[in-house]
This record gives C-alpha cells, sequence and structure tokens, in this order.
C-alpha cells in the first residue's frame, strides 16, 4: 500500500511561565492508505499534541512547532499557507475530539454544523447540504434523522454527540480520520456502538485511521499498527498482534500487565508501573522511562536510545529490550 502521511523529526514545545515544556520530541511515523494506526501512552505523553500539530491547531503563542516534516500527497502541511492548510482539514484529513459537547457549538443546530463543511468545501447548495446531512446522520446511526437537523447539541445524549462528530468528520468522504480518543466519557456499551460504526465505515469507505487512546483494550480489535508514546517520544511500533504478544520496551509491558484479563490469566494480579512521568520543562538524560524501570542500566540514564528493530516491523527505543524478551520468555516457560 502507498504512503499516505509521512511524519518526520516532529517536534513540538509550549513557552509557559514555568518554562519550555518538551510535548514532542522528534516524533516520526507513517500512515498508510487504508491503514489504522494506533497511537497508545498515558495522559501527558504527547498523542494528541502530536496529531493537533500534524493538523496545525497548535495555538501559537504559547505553543511553537520547532521542527519537523508531514508530508501529505506530496506537500509538506507544516510549510503550506494558511488557505492550503484549511483546505486539508475537515476536507482530506479530518479529526474527532474527546468530548463532543465542548466540540459542539451549543447555539447552531446540528444540521448547520453539519453542512458549513459541505457547503465550504464540495461548494453544494444549502438543499443539497441539507440532504447529505441526513444521509450522514442515518449513516452513523442516529434514528428519525431528518427531524433531528434543526435540534441543538444538548438534545443529544453524550454517544448520540459523538456520532453526530463522527457524521461531521465524514462528511467530506476524507482519506484520514483522526480520531482523538473518542469513546473516552462514553460507558463501555456506548464505547463498542462507536468502534463499530468506525470500522464499518472504514471498510465502506476505504479511508485511514489514527487512534488515539490511552486504553490498549480498546485498540486491541481495531487497530493494523500501534506506536506506543512515552514523554513525546514515540518508544515502540509494531503490528497490533506483535505489541500483545511480544511487547519488547518496559514501558509497553507495564500497560500490558495494568489490563484486566479475561482469559486465562484472568487471576493475575493487576501489576501498576511504579513512579511518575518525567517533567516535561525539565528533561532528564537518557531514556525518559529510566527512573520508574526495573530493567535499567547505568547507560539508560547517560544516553536515549533511538527506534531500532527488535523484529519484523517492530521497532523499540529501548537499551535492553533483548533481557526483557528473555524475562519474559523465562516467566512463561
Amino acid at each position: 500500500m502507498a504512503t499516505l502521511l509521512d511524519v518526520k523529526d516532529l517536534r513540538t514545545e509550549f513557552h509557559t511561565q514555568d518554562g519550555v515544556v518538551h510535548a514532542v520530541n522528534g516524533v516520526s511515523f507513517s500512515v498508510d492508505e487504508g491503514e489504522t494506526l494506533g497511537l497508545v501512552g498515558e495522559s501527558g505523553c504527547g498523542k494528541s499534541v502530536s496529531m493537533l500539530s500534524v493538523m496545525r491547531l497548535i495555538p501559537m503563542p504559547p505553543g511553537k512547532i520547532k521542527t519537523g516534516q508531514v508530508m501529505f500527497q506530496g506537500r509538506d502541511l507544516l510549510k503550506v499557507d494558511d488557505e492550503e492548510i484549511r483546505s486539508v482539514r475537515g476536507n482530506k484529513i479530518a479529526m474527532v475530539f474527546q468530548d463532543p459537547m465542548t466540540s459542539l457549538n451549543p447555539v447552531l443546530t446540528i444540521g448547520t454544523q453539519i453542512a458549513e463543511s459541505l457547503e465550504l468545501h464540495l461548494g453544494m447548495t444549502r438543499e443539497q447540504a441539507r440532504k447529505r446531512s441526513v444521509e450522514l446522520l442515518k449513516m452513523v446511526g442516529i434514528p428519525e434523522a431528518e427531524g433531528r437537523l434543526d435540534d441543538y447539541p444538548h438534545q443529544f445524549s453524550g454517544g448520540m454527540r459523538q456520532r453526530v462528530m463522527i457524521a461531521m468528520a465524514l462528511s467530506c468522504s476524507p482519506q484520514l480520520l483522526i480520531a482523538d480518543e473518542p469513546t473516552t466519557a462514553l460507558d463501555v456499551t456506548i464505547q463498542a456502538q462507536i468502534i463499530d460504526i468506525v470500522k464499518r465505515l472504514k471498510r465502506e469507505l476505504g479511508m485511514a485511521i489514527i487512534w488515539i487512546t490511552h486504553d490498549l483494550g480498546v485498540i486491541a480489535g481495531l487497530a493494523d499498527r500501534i506506536n506506543v508514546m512515552y514523554a513525546g517520544f514515540v518508544i515502540e511500533t509494531a503490528p497490533v498482534k506483535e505489541i500483545f504478544g511480544n511487547p519488547l520496551h518496559p514501558y509497553t509491558l507495564g500497560l500490558l500487565g495494568s489490563i484486566p484479563r479475561l482469559d486465562e490469566h484472568r487471576k493475575a494480579k493487576l501489576t501498576p508501573i511504579e513512579g511518575l512521568p518525567p517533567d516535561l520543562i525539565s528533561m532528564p538524560t537518557g531514556c525518559p522511562f529510566h527512573d520508574r524501570c526495573r530493567y535499567r542500566t547505568e547507560k539508560c540514564s547517560q544516553e536515549n536510545p533511538a527506534l531500532e528493530l527488535g523484529g519484523v516491523r517492530h521497532s523499540v527505543a529501548c537499551w535492553n529490550w533483548q533481557d526483557v524478551q528473555k524475562a519474559r520468555g523465562a516467566s512463561a516457560a
């Protein structure tokens, strides 16, 4: 498959009264056409900021995209002018945000908000946009769609508002959908419905997806490949089965160890990751995870490892990943 999005050495920082926050620290990744990439890590690790940087939605100031290249259809999105990036947002690349209540305008009807991008990007008339809006609401499973167009966001439940956000994101048939923890505020049943909708629409429309989450359980049945982030770095990347079956980074191992199990290991105790993430203002030397890592050596505190191949399509940023692999093999035996 051809590469749709190619990000290289993306670095984003925020200038605050307390100092410079190094939010994204040289992130590189790519997304192929029709692929689903999971972006996983705990809160504050740089998942959302990296995607907002790709879309050039970082508030500047206090934010600043310091370095990087974001290639999409032969163009570097960090270098195009404001008019060109606006023609990409919502049209070729769309984003679904975490909280639909704050993402939707409370004083405009749902129909008006969906129609806006159709009129702007596709040049539809108001009548055409309204007709297409009904189709989009039906596509995401909202009953009596035509009658709901004149309703306001507060008249929808949380799950229905998120469906509206997905309908808005898909209105121009984007090639890439970025979903920023779209199921976090929803109960488990509604989460499953939203995930099923996205999977079905991906099959029907053939779009690529970047799904941001802190929950590995959510991404297991959705992604083709996973990038694990920590302290603004991508520390492991591999196909989804490799991440779950053969994690090589101690942090990834810790994330998997903190997920409740329903299989033969369900009686095993959850093992939390001890310690706290590093201060992004005073970044530590060496590996950012070394203070919390049980496999650390002296080298870990002195030099930050780059991503290196640890298997087929499996890269990891750890000096001691082979020790992690051996320890896992010994415990399994």
